[in-house]
């Protein structure tokens, strides 16, 4: 005589067949949301201690350039010397042609040298330039 499953058994076995398909297509598709969704912002690649102002407004779509409190300019994660500044502008703004430029000077940092980052702005052509602050 054949013998006739359980009624435990037959619900082991249905219970061990679960299609996780369905969750790693949802899983899939949030991934890409996030990816697509991002904002990818060009970290200036130094910390500054920025001064505060009361009526900070932030820009996203901008390229940013960080002076340190010893004059030193970083842009797009790297140093670079202040004749380097137009160039490196020219070259960042094929990225985002409608950005500005965002000064994130330390507090520290000397006018001479924010007045230098901005002039070589304006000979690349960018005319909206902005200093960042704290909010």
């Amino acid at each position: 005589m054949p013998r006739r499953k359980s009624a435990i058994s037959a619900a082991v076995e249905e219970e061990s067949q679960v299609d996780l398909t369905p969750m790693l297509d949802v899983v899939f598709i949030m991934l890409i949301f996030f990816i697509v969704t991002a904002n990818f912002i060009r970290d200036p690649g130094i910390e500054v201690s920025r001064p505060e102002a009361n009526t900070a407004t932030t820009q996203t779509t901008s390229i940013l350039v960080a002076i340190g409190k010893n004059g030193d300019i970083w842009m797009d994660g790297r140093r670079i010397d202040v004749r380097q500044v137009k160039a490196n502008i020219v070259r960042l703004r094929a990225d985002n042609p409608k950005g500005g430029i965002v000064i994130r000077a330390d507090i520290d940092a000397t006018a001479e040298r924010i007045v230098a980052v901005a002039d070589a702005a304006r000979e690349a052509g960018v005319y909206d330039i902005s200093i960042g602050t704290e909010q």
